[in-house]
């Protein structure tokens, strides 16, 4: 059994969407961030970092319990604790898949976060920073735009961890004031994503907002 201790961010998506993809058996715990729940002492023993989302996996290595937190480590490891296709075997789909992945831990989370901080309701207006993540997720968007010309996925024809990861993001393109329109191949890549079963489930965890 996984435990997910989540909310209703990019973040807490993905593993929730990775979950759903491999269809193992998980509950949820939400941990409120608009409450400061992330800060509390149950919690931080879970993860460290006091960051959502994270799991413990009741049936870890040795069949002791695990705890875990990053969401790329831990779609890593739910990928290679059942086997599962999204992260390749195969040496050069292998590399590719965590060069993607890195893609969205360093540039696409980070930055469309800075995004949301700065455009959506922000408590101050700094037009600096608007301006600089602004231009940093079109950029972004521009370079995915260009891979999915020649790509069905961010790894060729192969559905991987990569696209998990950035799928949620994604979702929230109003919120960086980004039209997808104007990223055509991108926007295919992400309609197409958006019909998968597993992906639309775990957008509903632990709620919409």
């Amino acid at each position: 059994m996984i435990e997910l201790y989540t909310w209703g961010t990019p973040n807490g998506r993905k593993v929730s969407i990775m979950l759903e993809e491999l269809g193992l058996e998980y509950s949820v715990h939400e941990v409120s961030i608009r409450d400061g729940q992330q800060h509390e002492p149950d919690f931080l023993k879970i993860s460290p970092n006091n960051k959502i989302p994270a799991i413990v996996d009741t049936d870890g290595p040795g069949g002791e319990p695990l705890a875990m937190f990053e969401t790329g480590a831990i779609l890593i490891y739910l990928a290679e604790k059942t086997g599962s296709e999204l992260l390749p075997t195969e040496p050069r789909a292998r590399a590719a898949t965590m060069q993607w992945l890195m893609f969205q831990m360093g540039g696409v989370g980070p930055m469309f976060g800075q995004a949301h901080h700065f455009l959506k309701n922000p408590s101050e207006v700094v037009p600096y920073g608007q301006q600089r993540y602004h231009k940093e997720s079109l950029r972004l968007y521009s370079v995915m735009d260009r891979h999915f010309a020649d790509n069905t996925y961010f790894v060729g024809d192969t559905y991987t961890i990569a696209d998990v990861a950035t799928y949620p993001w994604v979702a929230r393109h109003e919120w960086h004031q980004v039209d997808l329109d104007e990223f055509p191949n991108v926007k295919r890549w992400f309609d197409a994503l958006g019909q998968r079963p597993a992906v639309a489930a775990g957008m509903k965890v632990p709620f919409l907002n």
